[in-house]
């Protein structure tokens, strides 16, 4: 039996406020109108550099909260509960990205559209709670304290050699595979870079986990993520070039003139340290909620704003087209209506769930009559069919 664990209350206001700044950011981006597009414009550009920040936040604390629980466990590889649980959930995860994806007006022209096979955010962050499964499962049999410092330096890695495999196509793998790994065919977010935030993620998530009882730790947690954001965000760029001055490797220089992901990586640090420190005052149930339901979330807002299926969707009809103040209103108007549907659901999806198999239940009953008749009809004509055919084929 595991030890109840006190629930930190500041990884469900992260996971609510990343999906509440996904929420307003997809809105503003989609609905927006072109005039107010402008770098001049000091509001939007604030609002880019914080929209900018979304991903990276969503996919660290994707690692941390995923490998939190996981090595708190106290059975380990696949006898841990949380394994196949993270399995079935990335499963999960990635049917819903692709099928998100998916348009009904191909399907019924007998192909798939071409966007189907791009690897957008729930594809990137299946397949990373897979590949930490996997690391997790190769590892633990020999020391686990050594996987926290293994997913430190993968995550490091991973940002160091961006501007590497950012130029591979890999053009002999099938487009299917290689667009988890290059954007050069569409896709949106790539198993490289975005892995090396949940390694890092899981990284922290571990080191939380480890020093869990010790009485100063959100004391230090706060001072050091505080430390190495504020390093990342200003100096980053300068010790790679330091780096570079001193080994003449080009790659330095390369991260240093396009250092995006470390710069990012210290916004999230900061982000963390915040949250930590009012953790005391966003433990209400309602935070909690809305963290707990990401992937809903993200699903209804795919059909309300993009329309997926049929494309039906908000953008189709205001794509670029509303005012300052509309695209303000509405992207206010847009992230209540989205997390009240879905709380609303979660609150009451057993009664209508009930409800629902009931009224399919009765419509069952109602058509079942139908239903027979056509059936007995068709196979009369079928039948019908068939005797002229034999008869016309023995007169010939």
């Amino acid at each position: 039996m595991n030890k109840p664990v006190k629930r930190l209350y500041f990884l469900d206001a992260i996971r609510a406020f990343a999906i509440i700044m996904m929420l307003q950011g997809h809105f503003v981006h989609a609905l927006l109108g072109d005039n107010f597009r402008v770098e001049s414009n000091t509001f939007y550009t604030i609002w880019a550099y914080f929209r900018g920040v979304t991903a990276p936040l969503f996919f660290t604390i994707t690692g941390f909260v995923f490998t939190y629980l996981l090595v708190r466990q106290q059975h380990s590889g696949f006898e841990n509960p949380r394994v196949l649980k993270g399995i079935r959930r990335a499963i999960k995860v990635i049917f819903w990205g692709y099928l998100l994806r998916l348009s009904f007006f191909a399907v019924f022209e007998g192909t798939l559209n071409p966007s189907f096979f791009y690897v957008d955010v729930l594809q990137c962050i299946g397949t990373s709670l897979l590949l930490l499964i996997g690391l997790y499962l190769m590892i633990h049999r020999y020391h686990i304290q050594s996987f926290q410092y293994i997913l430190l330096v993968l995550g490091l890695a991973i940002f160091i050699l961006q501007p590497v495999y950012d130029q591979f196509m890999l053009s002999f793998l099938p487009q299917t595979i290689s667009n988890y790994f290059t954007s050069k065919n569409g896709s949106i977010f790539t198993l490289f870079p975005w892995f090396g935030y949940v390694s890092l993620g899981g990284f922290i998530g571990m080191l939380f986990f480890k020093y869990k009882e010790h009485p100063k730790l959100y004391r230090y947690a706060i001072l050091a993520l505080s430390v190495v954001g504020i390093f990342l965000i200003f100096y980053s760029s300068k010790v790679f070039m330091m780096l570079h001055t001193t080994t003449g490797f080009q790659i330095f220089k390369s991260v240093a003139y396009n250092n995006f992901l470390f710069i990012r990586l210290g916004n999230v640090c900061i982000l963390f340290a915040f949250f930590i420190s009012i953790r005391n005052h966003i433990s209400h149930s309602l935070i909690t909620k809305i963290g707990s339901q990401t992937l809903s979330i993200y699903i209804v807002h795919f059909f309300v704003l993009y329309g997926s299926w049929f494309g039906l969707g908000l953008s189709r009809f205001f794509y670029h087209n509303l005012s300052l103040i509309e695209t303000i209103i509405g992207a206010i108007l847009f992230v209540i209506a989205i997390c009240t549907l879905v709380l609303y659901y979660d609150q009451y999806k057993k009664s209508i769930k009930s409800k629902l198999y009931k009224r399919l239940g009765s419509l069952q009953e109602v058509m079942r009559p139908h239903i027979l008749k056509t059936s007995f009809e068709l196979k009369n004509q079928m039948i019908k069919k068939y005797h002229k055919y034999r008869t016309a084929k023995k007169s010939r």
